[in-house]
């Protein structure tokens, strides 16, 4: 007797399915590629925008000053082909991003010199008064409260005779120094720590001006492609009317 695959076995489902599939000839082969190919479609082909097209300048840091566009049409048709509003939009929205990373990198050191200059000013105002304590030949000594832990206190007298002082540099490492080692080198600090605040103010005051700037120009060429789109259905609309 015959067998037949009962309906769930694999043979049963695979059999209707590959007595279905047609076989292909040679020239239907070749028939299919030369549609194929035909169907290709070449992509357009889209200017390349680097960040010196969109920039112009640095300041002395070296931060990039974003271009103010003046004439969007005109530089538009700068590059070749013409530059589209979404690229032009995606470029000043990139380098918007690029800024804003940079405005908070500058802010978080802001902080940290707004932390760091009190306590080198501290520091450099109690080594003064040691020193200070040292020439006074009736008093050498200084008594004071020791910071043993976190709210525990002891009482210390201090000996400016001996003219040393301990400072921490970081990274767990302390120096001994004598007071005007110390006083010269706390100014020097002091000194470096005021110069690059007042740098960070300005590149953070020049950070914000290109925010706005590369804001101002996503704005503008937005409206900008929306005056064009209009303007290309108003002309597309005059000449039907006129071919009616």
């Amino acid at each position: 007797p015959t067998h037949h695959p009962s309906p769930s076995s694999p043979a049963a489902l695979i059999a209707p399915l590959t007595s279905a599939i047609p076989t292909m000839s040679t020239d239907d082969r070749e028939t299919s590629n030369e549609i194929s190919t035909t169907d290709k479609t070449e992509e357009p082909e889209i200017p390349e925008l680097s960040l010196k097209d969109i920039t112009s300048g640095k300041n002395e840091r070296g931060i990039p000053a974003a271009k103010f566009i003046e004439d969007i049409d005109s530089f538009s048709n700068s590059f070749t082909p013409s530059a589209s509003a979404e690229l032009l939009i995606g470029a000043f929205s990139d380098l918007f991003s690029k800024y804003k990373q940079y405005e908070m990198n500058l802010t978080q050191k802001r902080l940290n010199f707004q932390n760091k200059i009190p306590e080198i000013e501290k520091s450099l105002k109690l080594v003064q008064f040691l020193k200070q304590k040292k020439e006074d030949d009736d008093e050498p000594a200084v008594c004071t409260r020791y910071n043993l832990s976190d709210m525990v206190y002891a009482n210390a007298e201090l000996d400016c005779s001996a003219g040393i002082v301990n400072l921490w540099l970081g990274a767990n490492v302390m120096l001994e120094y004598t007071y005007d080692e110390a006083i010269d080198l706390l100014s020097s600090k002091l000194e470096t720590a005021k110069k690059e605040q007042e740098n960070i103010v300005e590149d953070l005051a020049f950070t914000r001006d290109q925010i706005i700037t590369a804001e101002v120009n996503m704005s503008r060429v937005y409206n900008w492609d929306v005056r064009v789109k209009r303007e290309k259905v108003a002309r597309e609309t005059a000449n039907s009317v006129k071919t009616k």
